[in-house]
């Protein structure tokens, strides 16, 4: 149902919480599903204060594949942000949970640069969370992916996100 809440929880991989924040349902599509919120969305890093979001955002959480995306608005200065994470699962039909597991693709509005992130944070959580082959190997080659789908305008990064970006008013 189109406009119904949904959490939206990421954890690390110890099943600590991470990021959470509340959005609304927006619809699905041949990418996965859209979630969207308005400026001034409330998100917050496991017990640390609230962070407020300046930007409209949506989310797209695939099926099957090692990736979340983030698509903001102007004026935010990150228009793409990628979390590479365990596949999105849905345990209810108002929650989906993932594990961060730290490498984060994105692309800046301004010269749109396409960046990979946080390696050295994904180094040490290897190592500390003791990640398993399977995980490290899926992790690097969806930040592979993602680099390449986004510098190449391949969907939906090329644009196509602005549709579901409308949606949120």
């Amino acid at each position: 149902m189109t406009g119904r809440d949904v959490r939206v929880v990421y954890t690390k991989f110890d099943g600590s919480l991470h990021w959470h924040h509340t959005m609304q349902y927006l619809g699905e599509d041949e990418h996965g599903v859209w979630l969207g919120a308005p400026a001034g969305r409330v998100s917050q890093r496991g017990d640390e204060p609230p962070v407020i979001f300046r930007e409209r955002t949506v989310q797209l959480f695939p099926v099957g594949v090692w990736w979340t995306a983030s698509f903001n608005a102007a004026p935010g200065a990150t228009e793409i942000y990628c979390d590479i994470t365990s596949p999105p699962q849905w345990p209810e039909e108002d929650c989906v949970t993932m594990v961060d597991l730290d490498l984060d693709v994105l692309r800046l509005r301004a010269n749109l640069q396409v960046m990979l992130v946080d390696e050295d944070e994904f180094a040490a959580h290897r190592v500390r969370y003791g990640y398993p082959q399977d995980v490290i190997r899926n992790a690097e080659q969806a930040a592979a992916w993602l680099q390449a789908a986004i510098g190449d305008g391949a969907e939906p990064f090329a644009g196509g996100y602005h549709l579901w970006l409308d949606k949120v008013r």
